[in-house]
């Protein structure tokens, strides 16, 4: 028996309960044939993903709760390069007639299975890529250390900005192969890496995805890994590092101070931009002692400067600062990120020099250089997308606040780009960003196990995208601490409002306001 024709694929779908699932045909296996990407494909029994070794290796425990045809693709490019693919295609009775790819994080290199079955799983044919290189190639990601992707153009130019449209042209192909008729809507989503690379596919390849979900998107790549490397370079003077207990007083003191500048007791600040707290305020007095009872009480004038450092980033025209009462978020930016990421960026890709020492970058200087050579490779800012919107497709950005990676306001000065060019009234018919109270990167923030860090933007994409219905808000679920706390997350520029003498706890019980 063939897979279902599109005609019946609604009436499948809507009887899958009553129907017995469709036995194993052959639609799988001609999909070898049907397609020059394709090198293998293969039907999957429910709950038998675990079973492939390279699949388990990322997640041992990776459970599909609904049989598919797995098929493996490769597209080769540019000089002896390849761009390895998978489209997992849910059983007819299953699939909600929609595509979907799914982005990268990091310097990327591999497939992101996780983010694969957690779709396959809600009904979608969905795809993914490891960007165009493997991971086991990328080399040290330190100082000193070759990355051989970066030393490549093309491989750089696939990463970031093209990859996604590379292998997704041909997986919808395939997918609509498979059903014997095209997805009824293409969507895309995407955190960190995979958050820029959204914004790269409507900058750069508008014509592929009906609609975009961005998540803690590191678009302005160039300048995220200079507020990296300002960041590290100022903890790590001496005397001025922050560590965990003092990150824990300040963030402590901010929220303490600002909590209840919403009306809410949550133990969390709803727009950091107006809390008025001054980390000064933390400074030892004369003869007092940093350290009581094992427990940091105050900090040195070191430490002050490391800290305003921080919130003010290396300023505005490179990148802004990170938010107050995100503080206890920030030891990955002083101990990981600027060797990890800045430093192997500008020793391969923009000085091409593996000794340059990373201590000299000069921030009035040396900005225009890495601009100019990686900004067209690995950056995707524009606030102009009229292609995008002309073609009727759309767009939801989530941030938030206290993401230990992503200073919080870069997303809100390019929405206000745009909003100069498009007007707000327009900006709002096809482009949407939701800032998120306590929020991390791509979920929850460690410091805030209260606030849900499950962000419902795709739900709230589809709905927009086939009924026409503009999200007036996403739906936030799913605290790490394991209460029911749900939350609205609102178009900004509104927020959140509690209506009087509701349950602070339900999502209901707010109204989104300016």
């Amino acid at each position: 028996m063939r897979t279902l024709t599109c005609i019946h694929i609604a009436y499948a779908a809507s009887f899958a309960a009553a129907v017995p699932q469709a036995p194993v045909d052959d639609g799988c296996a001609s999909l070898v044939t049907g397609d020059s990407h394709v090198v293998s494909a293969s039907r999957i029994a429910i709950d038998k993903l675990a079973e492939i070794p390279t699949v388990a290796a990322q997640n041992p425990a990776i459970s599909n709760t609904k049989p598919l045809c797995r098929v493996v693709g490769q597209i080769p490019y540019g000089e002896n390069n390849t761009l390895n693919f998978e489209v997992w295609l849910p059983e007819s009775e299953g699939y909600n007639q929609r595509y979907l790819s799914v982005g990268n994080g990091g310097f990327a290199g591999t497939i992101d299975y996780q983010a694969m079955v957690s779709n396959l799983n809600a009904g979608f044919a969905v795809g993914g890529c490891d960007s165009g290189h493997s991971a086991s190639e990328n080399g040290p990601s330190k100082p000193g250390g070759y990355v051989p992707f970066l030393n490549s153009y093309a491989q750089t130019a696939a990463w970031i900005r093209d990859s996604i449209a590379m292998f997704s042209v041909p997986a919808i192909d395939i997918t609509s192969s498979f059903y014997d008729c095209q997805p009824k809507k293409t969507y895309y989503s995407g955190c960190s890496t995979g958050g820029a690379q959204g914004y790269a596919l409507a900058q750069y390849h508008p014509e592929i995805f009906d609609g975009i979900v961005a998540g803690s998107a590191g678009n302005w790549y160039t300048h995220l890994i200079l507020s990296f490397l300002w960041n590290g370079l100022h903890a790590n003077r001496p005397g001025a590092f922050l560590d965990q207990d003092v990150l824990n007083l300040a963030r402590a003191a901010a929220v303490k101070h600002c909590d209840l500048n919403d009306g809410v007791a949550d133990g969390v600040i709803d727009n950091p931009t107006e809390c008025d707290f001054d980390i000064a305020s933390l400074l030892c007095q004369p003869n007092q002692t940093p350290m009581q009872d094992n427990k940091t009480v105050c900090i040195s004038e070191a430490q002050l400067s490391t800290f305003r450092s921080i919130y003010s980033g290396p300023g505005a025209d490179v990148y802004p600062g990170f938010a107050k009462g995100s503080e206890a978020e920030w030891l990955v930016q002083e101990e990981e990120l600027y060797t990890a990421y800045a430093v192997p960026i500008l020793q391969n890709l923009v000085f091409t020099n593996l000794s340059y020492d990373y201590t000299t970058f000069d921030f009035e200087r040396d900005v225009k250089l890495v601009d100019e050579i990686a900004g067209p490779l690995i950056t995707a800012t524009s606030p102009r997308l009229d292609a995008f919107l002309a073609r009727g497709s759309k767009l939801i950005a989530t941030q938030g606040w206290a993401d230990p990676y992503n200073a919080p306001t870069w997303p809100i000065d390019q929405h206000n780009d745009a909003k100069a060019i498009y007007g707000e009234q327009q900006l709002n018919a096809f482009w949407r960003l939701f800032m998120v109270p306590g929020g991390g990167h791509c979920g929850s923030a460690a410091s805030y196990p209260s606030a849900p860090g499950a962000w419902h933007s795709l739900e709230a994409l589809v709905e927009w995208v086939e009924e026409g219905k503009p999200p007036d808000y996403v739906l936030a679920t799913g605290p790490a601490d394991g209460t029911n706390t749900t939350r609205k997350l609102c178009p900004y520029p509104s927020r959140a409002a509690l209506l009087e003498g509701e349950d602070a706890g339900r999502f209901e019980s707010y109204t989104c306001e300016a």
